[in-house]
């Protein structure tokens, strides 16, 4: 293995056991003080669901589950609403099936809707990690770790 790429993965796991050491908290619990950029865990009922990263930790938390966020906002909350209408796979050419299309119809919003109040029930911790390299490489050892099963590594 290339040192250098051992150098920067030789803490991944010390970092994963820091994220799920830390503090559940609940939607309204967000402290102020919450590091700005890291990698972040989304738990329900003790199962790891998904894992994101963001250099701004705070505010993406709320696009994942604010009334508002739109679509290609809640990643999450889309994947969630899709899994809920029975939808398999994303579409890349413009139809019913895109983000776009799915938007435009009143069972997709019920579901959306549905999905980012779920996600607000979830526990959700986060660990800081400001390093571009290592934050990525965080999400997708924790991804695979975790076994989060609303993670995928899908190129369009």
């Amino acid at each position: 293995m290339h040192p250098r790429f051992l150098a920067i993965t030789s803490s991944l796991d010390d970092k994963l056991n820091e994220l799920l050491a830390s503090k559940p908290l609940a939607f309204g619990q967000l402290p102020t003080t919450m590091p700005r950029a890291g990698v972040y865990l989304f738990t329900e009922n003790e199962r790891h669901l998904y894992i994101g990263r963001s250099n701004r930790l705070r505010d993406r938390y709320f696009l994942h589950c604010r009334p508002g966020s739109r679509q290609n906002q809640a990643s999450f909350a889309y994947k969630l609403a899709r899994e809920g209408l029975g939808i398999k796979g994303g579409s890349y050419v413009a139809g019913p099936q895109t983000r776009t299309g799915l938007a435009a119809t009143s069972s997709f919003v019920e579901a959306f809707t549905a999905a980012k109040i779920r996600i607000q029930q979830m526990a959700y911790r986060h660990v800081e990690e400001t390093d571009q390299t290592r934050q990525a490489l965080l999400e997708a050892y924790c991804a695979i770790a975790l076994e989060t099963p609303y993670n995928d590594f899908d190129t369009h």
